[in-house]
């Protein structure tokens, strides 16, 4: 039962700490809103508001300061004295230990005192605003009202640059000074936001006209005179070319001027009522176009100067080019009875003879256009010139073919020349085998001498055939070219190892009767001499000498070579 008092009585204590703890937190809440109340209290608002009256305060200006000031009061006698009720009854169920009642208060004053801030915030901004705008306002237009005078001054000046257009440009000036005198007037009568729109009206209308009354004079000057004259002249010029027989009539270049000529007209009309609307993109566009057509008319005189230089040269050139062609074909017929002719120089040769052909329909062509005057000149000289590069072409692989030709028979003269070679040397080597004094000739080089005679008697056959095929002739000639040099190859290092081996034989018999091995060796070599095996008798000749001799074989190769 004592342990249950005790309980209680610690929860109760408890409850009362709590309790304390929570009406100090309120206590100091409202010693914070009533610190915050009085600041606001204290702040020099009316003394801030008073800075309007620098202005004019009449108008909306007045409203708005008759509005703030209103608004001040309404916060002094109204909204703080609520606050200091609500401050009272929070501190009063405080006492009460009311804290949730005391809570909704203090968020009330919370509330109010935020409010009242961003009321004075707003009256603030909008005072700079205003000020700022005012202050602004007069800066600009203290920057219009010269800017105005010298519009005014620079067209009474140059009066006679804008012709009909000067008393509507006057006029727009005068419009200037209207908006500059509304906007006195606004201020007169305190309107100053409304003053701040007529500055920005009135700062895009000077320098729009500024830009006119700029531009103007130049773009006048020329839809009205320059533009013109110059498509005038320009009208007179075509006109000489066209007697003077320039293919230029289809180009349609004097409607197209003309109709220049029509918008500029109506284009100086437009001007003289003050309305430049897109013609300075016009006269852009026409002068351009102008370019365009000089630069034609230009092409066209120099084309009509290059056909006149080059035309006859060409015709010229392609007549020789025919001829010449006309005489490599008659050498083509002739060459087709007497050589074969390859696959790819056949398809050469009907190349070029239709491109000759091409060529010559090209030129007739161009000859007719010029007779009849559909083409211009820049047409005809550009096909013109094509023919001619096309001629140089054609004449470089003219001259690649006939050298081709050329070289069939020279091959031809050089294979008869070659086999006539091969033949002599065939003699002289059977010549130089027969008198070499040799105990005889190996099957295998007499085989290889037979080999080489029939395989040059082929490539005279194969010269001798009709048509002639250099394909097969130089394939048999080649073959003919390696049998011979292998005859005569081995053919000169036979009667060369024959010399040698009796040069090795003579030489050892010094050593024969002192070293029975060597005689026996050396008569073995002499067998093999005899037999005709004379790379087998060198080697056992040669080796049974270095046996006794080294270094002996090196110095009669050496001898041999010398002798030979």
């Amino acid at each position: 039962m004592v342990g249950y008092i005790i309980g209680g009585i610690l929860i109760l204590i408890v409850v009362i700490i709590i309790g304390l703890i929570l009406r100090k937190r309120i206590y100091d809440e409202v010693d914070q809103h009533e610190s915050w109340k009085m600041d606001i209290m204290n702040r020099n608002v009316s003394g801030e508001l008073q800075r309007v009256k620098s202005l004019n305060l009449s108008g909306e200006t007045q409203d708005k300061f008759e509005t703030w000031k209103s608004t001040w009061d309404q916060i002094l006698t109204r909204d703080l004295p609520d606050i200091e009720e609500y401050l009272l009854d929070a501190e009063e169920a405080a006492d009460r230990f009311r804290i949730s009642i005391a809570k909704k208060n203090l968020a009330e004053v919370e509330n109010i005192l935020q409010n009242i801030e961003e009321l004075i915030e707003r009256m603030f901004k909008e005072l700079d605003d205003l000020l700022d705008s005012e202050k602004q306002s007069r800066k600009q237009i203290e920057d219009m009202q010269p800017r105005i005078k010298e519009l005014r001054h620079s067209l009474l000046q140059n009066r006679y640059l804008y012709g009909k257009a000067e008393p509507i440009f006057e006029a727009q000036i005068m419009d200037l000074q209207q908006l500059l005198d509304r906007y006195q007037e606004e201020v007169g009568l305190g309107n100053y936001y409304e003053a701040k729109d007529l500055v920005t009206q009135l700062t895009d209308s000077v320098e729009e006209v500024a830009e006119k009354l700029e531009e103007f004079p130049l773009i006048y000057k020329k839809s009205k005179n320059e533009i013109p004259d110059q498509i005038k002249d320009l009208l007179a010029g075509i006109e000489q070319m066209k007697e003077e027989g320039y293919r230029i009539e289809h180009l349609g270049l004097e409607k197209e001027l003309n109709n220049f000529l029509d918008q500029l007209s109506i284009s100086v009309e437009q001007l003289e009522n003050g309305d430049m609307f897109q013609i300075y993109e016009l006269i852009q566009a026409i002068e351009e176009r102008l370019i365009e057509i000089y630069e034609l008319l230009e092409k066209e005189a120099k084309a009509k100067s290059y056909i006149e230089t080059h035309i006859a040269s060409v015709k010229s050139n392609l007549t020789s080019s025919i001829n010449d062609f006309n005489s490599t074909n008659e050498e083509v017929k002739q060459l087709q009875q007497t050589y074969y002719l390859e696959e790819n120089d056949l398809e050469l040769y009907a190349k070029l003879d239709k491109w000759v052909h091409q060529l010559e329909k090209q030129f007739a062509q161009i000859e007719m256009d010029l007779e009849s005057e559909t083409q211009t000149y820049v047409t005809l000289k550009d096909q013109l010139k094509s023919s001619k590069d096309d001629l140089e072409q054609l004449h470089h692989s003219h001259q690649e073919f006939k050298e081709q030709l050329q070289t069939i028979r020279k091959d031809e003269v050089e294979s008869r020349e070659k086999v006539l070679r091969l033949k002599k040397e065939l003699f002289d080597t059977n010549k130089k085998l027969q008198s070499s004094n040799l105990p005889g000739t190996p099957s295998h080089l007499w085989n290889l001498l037979d080999e080489a005679t029939d395989r040059s008697d082929v490539v005279i056959e194969k010269l001798e055939k009709q048509p002639l095929d250099m394909g097969e002739v130089m394939h048999a000639l080649s073959e003919a070219e390696n049998t011979v040099n292998a005859l005569v190859d081995q053919s000169n290092a036979l009667i060369e190892q024959a010399y040698l081996v009796e040069r090795v034989i003579q030489y050892a018999n010094r050593y024969r009767s002192k070293y029975p091995l060597l005689a026996t060796k050396l008569q073995e070599a002499e067998t093999k001499f005899r037999n005709f095996e004379y790379e087998q008798a060198l080697d056992t000749a040669a080796n049974a000498l270095e046996e006794i001799e080294p270094g002996a074989l090196l110095r009669l190769k050496e001898f041999v070579d010398i002798s030979t």
